[in-house]
C-alpha cells in the first residue's frame, strides 16, 4: 500500500492504523532518509498499540522499550550499527522472544538478519518539503481486522 502525507501528524496516523493491526512478534523494517519521518511513524505505531509514553528517537541508546500497551514496543535506531553482528550483540534474539513489536529504523543495515515475513515500511520525501510517500509491504504479522 502507498500513502501520501503532508504533516508529521498524518504520518503518525498511518503508523497508528498499522499499530492497531499488529500481532505479537511483528517486526517493522523501516527505511528512509534522515528526517523522513520514521520516528513520527513509530509514534503512531505506539499510539495504535495503546502505548501512552512519549516516543523519542533511540539514536544514541540504539533501542527504547515502551510497555503499557496491548503489546510492548521495542524501537530500534540502527544508524550507528556496523551490521548484523552488532545487532545480535545487543540482544536482538531476546527482543524477538519477548513477543512485542520491533520497529527498526535503518533496517537496511541488518537486512540479512530480518525474517522474510517482516513488514516493510519505506518513507521518502515527496514533491514539497512536507510531503512524504509511505510504502507499506505487509508481512505475516498483521491481523486482517482489529480483532487480533
Amino acid at each position: 500500500m502507498e500513502y501520501q502525507t503532508t504533516s508529521a501528524e498524518e504520518t503518525e496516523h498511518i503508523g497508528a492504523a498499522l499499530g492497531l493491526r499488529l500481532r505479537s512478534g511483528a517486526v517493522i523494517a523501516m527505511t528512509g532518509d534522515l528526517g523522513a519521518g520514521k520516528t513520527a511513524f513509530v509514534r503512531g505505531l505506539a499510539r495504535g498499540l495503546g502505548v501512552t509514553a512519549r516516543v523519542t528517537s533511540p539514536t544514541f541508546a540504539i533501542v527504547h522499550e515502551y510497555e503499557g500497551g496491548r503489546l510492548p514496543l521495542f524501537h530500534f535506531d540502527l544508524y550507528r550499527l556496523s551490521g548484523s553482528d552488532a545487532l545480535f550483540d545487543i540482544g536482538w534474539e531476546d527482543y524477538l522472544a519477548r513477543g512485542g513489536v520491533c520497529a527498526v529504523e535503518w533496517s537496511e543495515i541488518i537486512a540479512d538478519a530480518l525474517e522474510p515475513g517482516a513488514i516493510r515500511v519505506d518513507i521518502r520525501r515527496g514533491g514539497n518539503p512536507d510531503t512524504r510517500i509511505i510504502t507499506i509491504t505487509e508481512g505475516d504479522s498483521i491481523c486482517e481486522d482489529t480483532g487480533h
